[in-house]
């Protein structure tokens, strides 16, 4: 046996320690590794380059309720009514949506209070299908707004899409109409409709729900828009100034009230509930 050998066999290793996959976080923005716990304790915002990321619903929820919100039952709607394929069946792309998600569909509505006062909260979860809207995501915003006209309390909407959901093809684009008529019914209740853009916010959702709020709210770096900046440059054959379609640049042009930063989110809309709410005037 070699000197080498004799060394090695009398060094105690000890064993391999596992460590999880998911204990650091790459941020999209800067790069930089961030420990996975202090991520989410920072409300899923980078500690470094404050780039705020894309989360889920039951994140959100969490972030914005006080404890014991609740989550509202999805309503059923016919699913794919065109039997539509491409690459694959749309059955397929749901069926791996909802593995990836676990959800139903793109857009979840939870009820309870925020900063004490009651409201009905929908958010799209981009991570399911890019947020796209069709009919379960038309759907489940109708029943949202008609779960806070009979609670008597605003509806907030966390808007992330892409757009309308292809798949659906006019079945998603009527989901314009359905939405803005379900947004009707809130202002004849006389009850305050409150959005926030969060990033991304683009195409058909856009053109709808998304940009009629009694307030306009945007998260900070997040991209508003309807058609994409390339697409715009060669339409108008002009260069784009430097952060357009972004949250502050909207914000700059008057297309949104305020840009709040995710850690103010919750006392801001607490606020806005409490001078909006009937009850006050009442008071």
């Amino acid at each position: 046996m070699s000197w080498l050998n004799r060394v090695r066999q009398s060094i105690p290793f000890l064993p391999k320690r596992e460590t999880p996959d998911n204990l650091w976080h790459k941020c999209r923005h800067c790069d930089a590794m961030i420990f996975t716990k202090e991520w989410a304790e920072n409300d899923f915002v980078c500690p470094r380059c404050d780039h705020h990321d894309r989360i889920g619903p039951k994140a959100r929820f969490d972030c914005l309720f006080d404890p014991g919100y609740a989550i509202l039952p999805q309503p059923s709607v016919r699913e794919d009514p065109l039997k539509f394929r491409d690459s694959k069946r749309y059955a397929d792309r749901l069926k791996g949506a909802r593995a990836q998600t676990a959800e139903s569909d793109a857009l979840v509505n939870a009820s309870g209070t925020v900063e004490g006062r009651r409201a009905v909260v929908g958010v799209q979860d981009f991570a399911f299908m890019g947020g796209s809207m069709g009919l379960g995501v038309g759907a489940a915003f109708i029943a949202g707004a008609r779960t806070a006209i009979a609670e008597r309390c605003p509806y907030i909407i966390f808007t992330a899409a892409g757009g309308a959901r292809m798949q659906e093809g006019i079945l998603s684009l009527m989901q314009m109409p359905r939405t803005t008529v379900a947004i009707a019914e809130l202002k004849e209740a006389g009850l305050p409709y409150i959005v926030v853009l969060t990033d991304p916010t683009t195409g058909g959702v856009t053109a709808s729900y998304a940009m009629l709020g009694d307030v306009q709210i945007a998260e900070p770096g997040a991209l508003i828009g309807f058609a994409g900046q390339r697409v715009i440059e060669s339409t108008i054959r002009e260069k784009l100034p430097e952060g357009f379609q972004r949250a502050e640049y909207l914000l700059e042009h008057g297309m949104v009230d305020m840009v709040v930063h995710r850690e103010d989110l919750r006392p801001t809309l607490g606020r806005l509930i409490a001078y909006l709410t009937p009850d006050r005037a009442a008071a």
